[in-house]
């Protein structure tokens, strides 16, 4: 049906940048939101950023002023643009997605995930 494939993830320095983008593909009639969610070891998964189908975002109050969140409707694919990173932003990072599918209905959509590291 539909499939969102995350990229991006990797290992970086403390203070340093990274850059997530997730596709979605299927038979996909529109998408609204799409989040990042991230999961730390022993943690609970959280909402990071979502951004509507109008571009209207909302951040956790740890990362915002230093994560950005954008989506390119044409390429049915989200972005997190991660800037000065903490150690403590260290966890398996997942895009989430609803998407009205052919039938038009709506599911609730998750990526694989992709790991980011941060060293101090």
């Amino acid at each position: 049906q539909v499939q969102l494939v995350e990229s991006g993830g990797g290992l970086v320095q403390a203070g340093g940048s990274l850059r997530l983008s997730c596709a979605a593909s299927g038979s996909i009639r529109s998408i609204n939101a799409m989040n990042w969610y991230r999961q730390a070891p022993g943690k609970e998964r959280e909402l990071v950023a979502g951004i509507t189908s109008g571009g209207s975002t909302n951040y956790a109050g740890s990362v915002k002023d230093r994560f950005t969140i954008s989506r390119d409707n044409a390429k049915n694919t989200v972005y997190l643009q991660m800037n000065n990173l903490k150690p403590e932003d260290t966890a398996v990072y997942y895009c989430h997605s609803y998407v009205e599918i052919t039938t038009g209905y709506e599911y609730s959509y998750w990526g694989q995930g992709t790991q980011v590291t941060v060293s101090s």
